[in-house]
């Protein structure tokens, strides 16, 4: 079902990724690369190039040949479980984010990923503009997680973890380390990162010789998972999505 173009999109023209962006493509980062890969037409014609700009009133815009027009946003916040990939669709038939959300009119993407075995909060969307304020590296937007190991750390680990521990060619760092308990063998940290990179605290820990046995991110930004069961969603109040978005603009580096 098409949605009425949102007021919010009031100039004559715009940036034809940060167009795309509103119709619930992806942020501007992926949109572009829809650009890039020659999906996308502007009134008949490919349009690859990054600075081409729209009239969303008087130009057509289709995507692999179908029209895109902008949505109505949606935000929600989803526990994922385990075994469930961050993607509407998964080539190799794995299940995703979607079959959680039967009903759900929109086409929702995820702002950042978790990996297949890991489980938590999402937050899923079909606004990019929100998904490059939260997810551009510049924002320093913080996200925490809990983190399950045999046996623990010790103090000068614990250090390594703050200063920095090199995989795989990267340097990478934790912004904040601390125990939360321990129990049958196993110790229990919760884990802030600032900027991740692809798998950061399970590669952190296995350079360590700790791999990761359980992890599960309880919060980022503002929002935490609260009493949200796995496999579960909510839809996110206003004054939650403008939180967010303050929190974006207020962390950006200058």
């Amino acid at each position: 079902m098409d949605c009425q173009k949102p007021s919010r999109i009031d100039r004559p023209d715009l940036r034809l990724q940060h167009y795309l962006a509103r119709c619930g493509l992806g942020s501007r980062r992926a949109c572009e690369l829809l650009m890039r890969d020659g999906r996308v037409m502007v009134n008949g014609a490919s349009a690859t190039v990054l600075g081409t700009r729209v009239n969303p009133d008087t130009d057509t815009v289709t995507v692999d040949g179908r029209e895109a027009r902008p949505q109505n946003f949606r935000y929600l916040l989803f526990n994922k479980p385990l075994n469930v990939i961050c993607t509407s669709h998964d080539p190799q038939a794995r299940r995703t984010f979607t079959a959680y959300l039967p009903g759900i009119a929109e086409r929702l993407f995820s702002i950042g990923r978790l990996d297949r075995d890991s489980e938590g909060l999402l937050i899923l969307t079909n606004d990019g503009d929100l998904a490059q304020l939260l997810s551009h590296p510049s924002h320093h937007i913080p996200k925490i997680y809990e983190v399950t190991i045999a046996g623990g750390l010790t103090s000068a680990q614990e250090k390594q973890m703050l200063e920095g521990i090199v995989s795989d060619g990267e340097t990478l760092r934790m912004a904040s380390l601390a125990m939360l308990g321990t129990q049958d063998g196993y110790s229990r940290y919760r884990v802030e990162l600032i900027t991740g990179r692809n798998r950061q605290i399970r590669r952190m820990f296995a350079v360590l010789g700790r791999p990761v046995g359980h992890l599960r991110r309880v919060a980022i930004g503002t929002l935490t998972l609260g009493t949200l069961r796995p496999g579960t969603w909510r839809d996110l109040q206003p004054a939650e999505v403008r939180k967010l978005r303050q929190l974006a603009m207020n962390r950006r580096t200058k």
